[in-house]
């Protein structure tokens, strides 16, 4: 029994060191699926403040062929371009205030954005503590304009 609870000490001790080392400087446990996507935090906070402020001077595009759907368990925002063709340069916005690049947005394909890539111009990503700071609105900036994207809470 001695010889089995040491296993399992060493077990979540390599575990623990996994999460924490693993994930240091990344804005998730797991790498994002698009290649593009998958950098370290520290790259996203830059880009964010380079394209502060929020353009509310931009043309307004109307509703965009997309959805968004927020999963505060996860801290996550998944995205999708509902139409039928693929979208370049887009920055998604959360709250006018929390932006990150999406350089390709391909047709019909979600896209997963965790609350630690958004960030505002003073570098600080989305907060993940819910029950100060929620998601009431998502816009995506591209070709120019600003488009609202309807958003739903996740299941």
């Amino acid at each position: 029994m001695n010889q089995r609870m040491k296993r399992m000490g060493l077990g979540l001790g390599v575990t623990a060191l996994f999460v924490v080392g693993g994930c240091a400087g990344r804005p998730a446990l797991l790498p994002n699926p698009d290649p593009t996507l998958d950098k370290p935090s520290t790259v996203f906070a830059a880009d964010a403040v380079k394209r502060f402020p929020y353009k509310s001077d931009a043309p307004r595009g109307g509703e965009a062929v997309a959805r968004a759907q927020v999963g505060y368990t996860l801290n996550r925002l998944d995205i999708v371009n509902l139409s039928d063709e693929d979208w370049s340069d887009v920055e998604v916005w959360v709250n006018q205030g929390y932006v990150v690049h999406v350089p390709l947005m391909k047709a019909h394909e979600l896209k997963r954005l965790n609350f630690q890539m958004l960030y505002n111009d003073n570098g600080q990503y989305f907060p993940v503590d819910n029950s100060k700071v929620l998601v009431k609105s998502v816009e995506l900036y591209r070709d120019g304009k600003m488009y609202t994207v309807p958003v739903q809470l996740a299941d």
